[in-house]
C-alpha cells in the first residue's frame, strides 16, 4: 500500500511535468485506451485506500442533478426543497454544488453518511473507468490534482507511452 504523504510529495513535484506530457494524450492515443486504463485504474484502486485520503470530498464540489437531489431527501426524510435549501446552492453554471466543503455528508473517518445514495458524479468519481476515456483527458488532469489513484494512473500511462 503506497503512503499517502509519499504520494502527495510525488504529485507536487512530478505534476507539472506528467501535465505536459499527457496533453499529448489526445492526439497519441493508443487504440485500446480504454482497456488500459481501466487496467490501471483496477491496479491503484487496489494500492492506494480512498478512505486514507478522501480529497474528492474535502475539496471538490460535484455538480449534483435533480435526481440526486430526489434520491438523497427521500433518504434523509426530508422534503427536496429543504435539502436544497440547506445543503445546496447555484454555481457559475446554474449547476447545484454543495455550499461548503468538505462535503457536510463527509464523516471524520473519510466515509460517507449518504454512500448508497450519494450523487452520481460521486459514484463515477474519478472517472478512470469510463469508456472513450480521451474524451475527458483535461479533466482527468485536474482530477490528479486531488486523487492520487488518477495521478499514478497518469503517470504510469504516460511511462509507458513515452509522452
Amino acid at each position: 500500500m503506497f503512503s499517502l504523504q509519499s504520494i502527495q510529495f510525488q504529485q507536487e513535484k512530478q505534476y507539472s511535468e506528467v501535465q505536459a506530457k499527457i496533453k499529448k494524450l489526445k492526439q497519441k492515443a493508443p487504440k485500446n485506451l480504454d482497456a488500459e486504463i481501466h487496467s490501471l485504474h483496477e491496479k491503484y484502486f487496489e494500492k492506494i485506500d480512498c478512505l486514507e485520503c478522501a480529497d474528492c470530498c474535502k475539496t471538490l464540489g460535484p455538480g449534483v442533478k435533480d435526481v440526486d437531489i430526489a434520491r438523497l431527501a427521500k433518504y434523509l426524510k426530508i422534503r427536496p426543497v429543504q435539502l436544497v435549501e440547506q445543503y445546496f446552492k447555484l454555481d457559475s453554471d446554474g449547476d447545484y454544488i454543495f455550499r461548503e466543503s468538505p462535503c457536510p455528508f463527509l464523516l471524520p473517518d473519510n466515509y460517507c453518511s449518504v454512500y448508497e445514495v450519494r450523487p452520481i458524479a460521486c459514484r463515477e468519481y474519478p472517472h478512470t473507468d469510463r469508456k472513450k476515456f480521451e474524451q475527458i483527458y483535461k479533466l482527468t488532469v485536474k482530477n490528479a490534482e486531488t486523487c492520487p489513484i488518477v495521478y499514478e494512473v497518469l503517470v504510469e500511462l504516460s511511462e509507458k507511452h513515452h509522452f
